[in-house]
């Protein structure tokens, strides 16, 4: 008897969950809908990405902005529109952000409907179901072509160079161009400083460099710090 009654109630507890799980997913689509019409009808481009990385939606100003369709745009088609110079540096930024699922900011420049290349700036945050799990990226670009202009432009040949180190060489490289010693870098990221040296020396190999002065200005010709 005791048996029968435990199995009723399993039962009646997997139905109940079933049943919230089921009104949890509506609610679920009735929020990705209400978020489509209003990102249908924003001034500001807005793009979304699924768990594959490729993008699943942009709205209507972004179409306008390009000059293509939503077909020629989503999936990997939006990355055609990226300035040869940029396109490296712009999706290693994207695609590290997203493995990392960590918000990203940078700025690259984008072909315009009218064929010219501006400067735009994005930014994305990544995005979870009602269950928890990651649904991929959102986010907005702005053209900010104004503000760049007089700004520096990194050389493309040392962001080249510095983008071939690892991410922990880029990391400590940053640092020590920030003025940071051997052993506040090594603080920093939590490494020995044993393991922080031996990067440092690293990069002055790969960099075909022999004292820190060199480092720093490979740092700001890249774009990674100012000067």
């Amino acid at each position: 008897m005791a048996t029968g009654i435990q199995a009723d109630e399993l039962t009646v507890l997997k139905r109940r969950f079933a049943n919230l799980q089921t009104q949890v997913e509506q609610l679920q689509r009735a929020g990705e809908r209400q978020f489509l019409r209003l990102a249908d009808d924003c001034p500001a481009m807005i793009w979304t990405s699924g768990p594959d990385a490729e993008y699943d939606y942009v709205n209507p100003a972004w179409l306008q902005y390009r000059g293509r369709t939503a077909e020629e745009e989503t999936g990997g088609g939006w990355a055609e529109g990226l300035h040869p110079d940029d396109r490296d540096l712009c999706m290693e930024t994207y695609l590290r952000a997203f493995q990392a699922r960590q918000p990203f900011r940078m700025q690259f420049r984008l072909q315009r409907a009218d064929e010219s290349y501006a400067w735009v700036e994005s930014a994305g945050v990544p995005r979870y179901h009602a269950n928890g799990g990651f649904a991929g990226f959102m986010g907005t670009v702005a053209d900010v072509t104004d503000r760049k202009k007089g700004m520096f432009i990194p050389d493309a040949e040392s962001v080249r160079i510095v983008f071939a180190l690892t991410e922990r060489e880029r990391q400590v490289l940053v640092l020590i161009a920030r003025g940071k010693s051997t052993k506040e870098a090594a603080a920093q990221l939590g490494i020995s400083y044993k393991t922080t040296d031996s990067h440092r020396s690293r990069i002055l190999e790969k960099l075909g460099v022999h004292e820190t002065a060199s480092m720093v200005r490979y740092a700001i010709r890249a774009g990674l710090v100012e000067a």
